[in-house]
């Protein structure tokens, strides 16, 4: 995909292991050689030691690539998760040779002959087992027995076991005591070093065709280095993704903006683009807009309680999953009536009054605020007055006379126009206070008033 445009003939930063592409730093170089050694001086067992991805396999196949197939019978182990009896079968199976017995005793002791009859054809037939954390202990014990097939010099198979730093653990149990004690060679890779890994970048891309400074800025390559501790693997993905992300941006060289950007994608922990960070806000926004609105619509608190103190939108899910008439329904039910403008402060204020005021205040106010008949306006002459109808009830028709008012220090009494009698002050009193209830006091009547009343019974 980026091979042109970074002017690559191949890729460089493949994941599996291309002998190809080999690099060896002192650890690697130690692990070679000791390989090559034990195998070629039929030392018997040889133990390679490594961390996952420092490179373990691509040295072993380094050294498969370029062995002397001629001489050299290799059997392969991959699957390590063998019994001991499983093992010896897949020994006679790779040497293209029929077990003929069952017996465990018998096939190793068959064994033996086959492997002289390698010895002095000048052939070595080498046992290699990757992985050989996932051996099982027994396996592993039984082991040894292979290793007693040798002769007075030289051992008959060379076994060659890679694995983890686990496997070495393995090897520390009491149980496994004598197998390690017959361990000729052990070695040990270690991860890069940042100059190391910096070289190991350039030694892959010097290997497809360009440099490491036509691909990669400088903070870039020493991003990748921090990130990846010096394992070979994680630099490969790293290499990798950046070329990926940088064709896609057209970006060359590779900045360490696009590295930190694939590290975050590789970790999980990518950050969201602007425009989903938008996306979320304009939704956030949405949903408060319309929980305000249910609030003030329907006077009920209970969607934006449940929303912004338990993150719980099923009040705002039922409410737009409902009828029109469903939600009036239970907007009814849940109506909290809103308060007059009168503010809180001035209404207790009001009440506090209201209590303190004596009861004789009250019940003064409370006869004002009863209805009252008005009187028609006063006339000088007699005034006929029509039937007043009233819709709640009928009253009878009464008529009205007109006295005339003299002032108190007349000492005749008042007479009326149509010969209401003559009465003494007292019963012009009484009379008024009887027929006039809301002249509260006869004292006050003005000189040249007039008063009617209703036609009085013959005395």
């Amino acid at each position: 995909m980026y091979l042109n445009y970074y002017n690559l003939k191949k890729e460089p930063f493949h994941i599996t292991p291309d002998p190809e592409f080999l690099y060896l730093s002192p650890s690697h170089k130690e692990a070679l050689g000791s390989i090559i050694y034990g195998i070629e001086q039929k030392k018997g067992f040889v133990v390679i030691i490594g961390a996952v991805g420092v490179g373990k396999t691509t040295i072993l196949r380094s050294y498969l690539d370029t062995a002397d197939k001629k001489h050299l019978k290799i059997i392969y182990i991959f699957n390590a998760r063998l019994t001991f009896e499983e093992l010896v079968k897949t020994i006679y199976q790779e040497l293209g040779i029929d077990s003929k017995t069952d017996d465990i005793f018998d096939m190793v002791n068959n064994l033996y002959k086959i492997l002289i009859d390698e010895y002095t054809k000048g052939n070595s037939v080498v046992l290699v087992i990757d992985e050989a954390q996932n051996v099982p202990v027994d396996t592993l014990e039984n082991l040894r027995m292979l290793s007693n097939l040798e002769t007075p010099k030289d051992k008959l198979i060379q076994i060659v076991l890679v694995g983890q730093p686990e496997f070495e653990e393995r090897l520390n149990m009491e149980k496994l005591k004598q197998l390690k004690q017959r361990i000729a060679i052990r070695s040990t890779i270690l991860p890069l070093t940042k100059p190391e890994s910096l070289d190991y970048i350039e030694h892959r891309l010097l290997r497809a065709g360009t440099h490491s400074k036509a691909v990669f800025t400088q903070d870039a390559l020493e991003a990748i280095c921090k990130k990846a501790s010096g394992i070979p693997r994680t630099i490969n993905i790293l290499c990798d993704n950046a070329l990926i992300t940088g064709f896609g941006y057209q970006q060359k060289p590779v900045s360490s903006k696009v590295v930190r950007e694939v590290i975050r994608d590789i970790e999980g922990k990518r950050k969201q683009s602007l425009p989903i960070r938008h996306l979320a806000w304009g939704f956030a926004a949405v949903i408060l807009v319309v929980t305000v609105f249910l609030t003030i619509s329907y006077g009920n608190l209970a969607p934006l309680k449940s929303i912004f103190l338990y993150g719980n939108l099923t009040h705002l899910r039922t409410f737009f999953t409902r009828s029109s008439v469903e939600n009036d329904l239970e907007a009814k039910k849940v109506q909290v009536p809103l308060k007059t403008t009168a503010k809180p402060r001035e209404e207790r204020r009001v009440r506090q009054i209201e209590e303190e005021r004596p009861a004789t205040a009250k019940a003064a106010e409370a006869q004002k605020e009863a209805p009252v008949v008005k009187t028609p306006p006063v006339v000088a002459q007699e005034v006929q007055s029509a039937p007043r109808q009233v819709v709640e009830e009928k009253r009878p028709v009464t008529r009205k006379r007109t006295v005339k008012v003299v002032p108190k220090t007349r000492t005749t009494p008042p007479q009326s126009e149509k010969g209401i009698g003559d009465i003494s002050d007292d019963q012009f009193t009484t009379l008024i206070q009887d027929s006039k209830p809301q002249v509260s006091d006869p004292n006050l009547i003005m000189s040249g008033s007039k008063i009617k009343f209703p036609n009085r019974a013959a005395d």
